[in-house]
């Protein structure tokens, strides 16, 4: 049985009858949606067996379904379960078989199995990730799992579990499928997104503080709440509402609608998205980078109003073009970082869009990337495990680099000695030590 927010989604859904002359790039549902699908398998499926897998199946749903006189929008939610549970074993079969990111040097570690699992420190499609800088953890949302799983990266900087949070469901504690996960800082929280609802949690001990939303397409309303980023400056939660075509602002106090950009229906002029999965936030550039997924593109909009300033790719497979782009991150230099399904690679951008660099991933299919600005660290989920390329590896000046301003997040032992040295110093002006910026201290001592 399907339910209260998959009902309510499917209810939409049915008021809005398909176009002919929409093309596969911008299909959703129905004949859309199997065509979206279908093309996406035979992109990058090298089995012709499994689009034959889909392509019967869906003849076959849709033959059952007229006959028993279903509605469109059940009949699209078939197909489109179809086209879900087939991309699944295809992504989980071409993981087990391909090796490339295991014989990839760049690749620091990897968590989790090539096969699903539901143990600790295993995934069922992981999607969305976030590091806490503060706590030195890694979050990661287990998606078919329905749950977060959380990582300590300990000192010879590997990651081990530590704890997780959430079952399957639809009451408070329980997820359906979530996708997006972001840290607020300033008030300790984790938010998370799923399906048509926005949970907020405890940072210290994950306990569970409150929720909002249900299925729709109003005020507080979600129809497939994906990616999550948190405006620090503005005091404001950025969520992309996928199904919903639009990019939704909610207030980091009290959780409450502010304004939403987008229009409400897929489109592919400027500041128009078709079905956006993921948001991610320059706070130096004042900036919102949106990957609008289904136009095959990246915008970039103002963080103060959500205002439109300009976009970068298209669809296709050269360098700077995209091909399903699902996650995205923003890192140091303001460099942008997008992680893209169907092209199976990752793609770095200057903060002015303009490629840099292209990470292959074999048959791996990346979702979600998140950037350690402490570490240098990037982190993306692809397939059933999460990867982690180490700093340096693939693009160049990721290291950490000491600042004043991120001074207070660093290790207790390196402030002290950072102090020292500097005292001692002020002491002796005229020793070589006096010559010793602090900046160059701090990275000496961060290497003992």
């Amino acid at each position: 049985m399907l339910g209260h927010c998959e009902q309510e989604q499917e209810q939409m859904e049915a008021q809005e009858q398909p176009s002919s002359d929409d093309d596969c790039d911008g299909m959703i549902g129905g004949e859309r949606g199997w065509c979206w699908l279908v093309g996406g398998c035979c992109s990058f499926v090298p089995s012709l067996s499994r689009c034959l897998l889909l392509a019967a199946s869906s003849l076959l749903l849709r033959y059952i379904s007229v006959s028993l006189g279903l509605s469109l929008s059940y009949i699209s939610y078939l197909v489109s379960l179809v086209g879900d549970i087939v991309l699944e074993i295809g992504v989980e079969r071409e993981e087990m078989e391909d090796d490339t990111l295991d014989r990839d040097p760049r690749i620091k570690l990897s968590i989790g199995t090539k096969e699903e699992g539901d143990a600790d420190g295993q995934f069922y499609f992981p999607r969305g990730l976030v590091f806490d800088q503060h706590r030195d953890l890694l979050l990661v949302v287990d998606s078919r799992n329905h749950r977060v799983q959380v990582f300590s990266q300990g000192d010879d900087e590997g990651f081990s579990f530590v704890s997780k949070f959430g079952e399957q469901g639809e009451g408070p504690l329980q997820f359906d499928s979530p996708w997006g996960i972001a840290i607020d800082h300033d008030h300790d929280r984790i938010i998370t997104t799923h399906s048509c609802r926005v949970q907020v949690w405890s940072a210290s001990d994950q306990s569970f503080l409150s929720c909002v939303g249900k299925g729709g397409s109003g005020d507080l309303e979600f129809a497939s709440a994906h990616g999550i980023a948190i405006d620090k400056h503005h005091h404001r939660i950025i969520i992309a509402d996928f199904n919903n075509n639009r990019v939704v602002f909610l207030s980091l106090i009290d959780l409450s609608f502010l304004f939403s950009v987008g229009g409400g229906y897929r489109g592919s002029l400027p500041g128009e998205v078709n079905h956006p999965s993921a948001v991610a936030i320059d706070h130096e550039r004042h900036r919102i980078i949106v990957a609008d997924s289904f136009n095959h593109r990246v915008q970039v909009w103002s963080l103060i109003d959500g205002s439109f300033l300009f976009e970068f790719g298209s669809y296709g497979k050269q360098p700077g073009q995209f091909a399903l782009p699902l996650g995205v991150c923003v890192a140091n230099q303001g460099r942008i970082i997008v992680a893209e399904f169907h092209g199976s690679q990752l793609q770095a951008f200057t903060h002015e869009g303009h490629h840099i660099s292209s990470f292959r991933c074999g048959c791996a299919r990346p979702c979600a990337v998140a950037f350690d600005e402490h570490r240098g660290l990037i982190a993306f989920t692809a397939g059933n495990r999460v990867h982690v390329i180490g700093a340096n590896q693939w693009l160049a000046d990721t290291k950490f680099v000491w600042l004043p301003d991120l001074h207070r997040h660093a290790p207790s032992w390196i402030k002290q000695a950072v102090s020292t040295m500097t005292m001692i110093r002020s002491l002796v002006d005229e020793s070589s030590m006096s010559m010793i910026p602090n900046e160059l201290l701090f990275e000496i001592f961060s290497f003992l």
